[in-house]
């Protein structure tokens, strides 16, 4: 069987990986993507390869639209010389499309209902869809699939994600001495679920204020957030790019401050002291937080606080929480390979 699997972000790249590897034993594989700087980054540190089609649109409607009609055109051309029997994706508009358009059938994977455009734009034209047993099927039935072709799988897929091996033998931002390593992920900013007003800011100031003595390190996704974030952001703050694996960056970590996406729920499971700002609230997120592996808070006062409490205790029953929670739940990609048999 040939099978062409499209993949749009960081976490659609790791969670791919045990799929390739699973299904590429005895299918034909196609995976492609777009430019954007943060796959392509981790494609390369991942070895992982991809035939890149089009680019990402970026904030504006109107580039995103054009962005994605260029990219069906030129796509479209490859997936009918490469003739798939089946489709997979994460929330692919040009996927979902195309497969439609050409008649193939079309399993995607989801965790985000929250992504309205998303769910609208693919939803209502493919066969199958795979969620987490946290997210109801309703809230994704109510943009045009039958619930019947949607199938839960007991796991979120930060639990795939983490398993992940790792290269322990690259340069880490983290200086090696006794700090404390704090760790900041930015939100998206580009995203069409995304408003443009930023939480973090006021966070980070508040953190280099109190903790100027410890390893403050803040990832960016863009390199206009970057410099906007570096006109108002204490220099004693070092602010990168995302050009680690985040697993990599995780393990060296000892407090987590995360927008409430894939690297908070990483982080949550890998046993890493994990606070959410809740820049997009979610239905993953809100699990870890009442599992209690991740503590939600927006207050800059209050997230100090914790972060305090956080360096004073031991992290282990922490770990121990996680890795039970972890050991509960199923392979998705099991899910999936039945999916495919029938």
């Amino acid at each position: 069987m040939k099978i062409w699997i499209d993949i749009l972000t960081p976490k659609q790249l790791l969670f791919s990986e045990p799929i390739v590897e699973r299904l590429g034993k005895k299918h034909e594989l196609l995976c492609t993507s777009r430019k954007y700087n943060e796959v392509t980054k981790l494609a390369k540190i991942r070895h992982f390869d991809l035939i890149i089609v089009g680019k990402h649109g970026g904030g504006d409607k109107k580039s995103k639209l054009k962005a994605s009609m260029q990219r069906i055109d030129k796509l479209s051309e490859k997936i009918k010389e490469f003739e798939p029997d089946l489709v997979i994706s994460f929330g692919s508009p040009e996927a979902a499309r195309i497969a439609f358009g050409l008649k193939i059938k079309h399993i995607m994977f989801c965790d985000s209902p929250h992504a309205n455009a998303v769910m609208r734009l693919t939803l209502p034209l493919i066969q199958k869809l795979l969620i987490p047993y946290v997210i109801s099927k309703k809230e994704f039935s109510k943009y045009g699939i039958n619930e019947k072709d949607i199938v839960q799988y007991k796991a979120i897929d930060a639990a795939v994600t983490i398993k992940r091996k790792i290269d322990k033998n690259i340069n880490t931002p983290f200086k090696n001495n006794s700090k404390k390593n704090i760790l900041i992920r930015v939100e998206e900013e580009e995203a069409s679920y995304t408003s443009k007003s930023s939480k973090i800011i006021p966070i980070i100031q508040k953190i280099a204020k109190d903790y100027e003595n410890e390893n403050i390190i803040v990832l960016g996704r863009y390199t206009s957030q970057i410099k906007n974030l570096q006109k108002v952001i204490d220099n004693k703050v070092k602010i990168i790019k995302m050009s680690f694996d985040g697993k990599y960056l995780l393990n060296n970590t000892d407090v987590f401050i995360g927008s409430g996406g894939t690297m908070t729920a990483e982080s949550a499971l890998m046993g890493v002291p994990t606070i959410s700002y809740n820049a997009v609230p979610n239905i993953v997120e809100n699990f870890l937080v009442k599992k209690y592996l991740v503590k939600r808070e927006t207050n800059p006062d209050k997230i100090s606080n914790h972060i305090k409490k956080i360096f004073r205790l031991n992290n282990m029953q922490n770990k121990k929480r996680a890795e039970k929670i972890v050991k509960e739940m199923e392979d998705p990609i099991e899910k999936l390979i039945k999916i495919i048999k029938n």
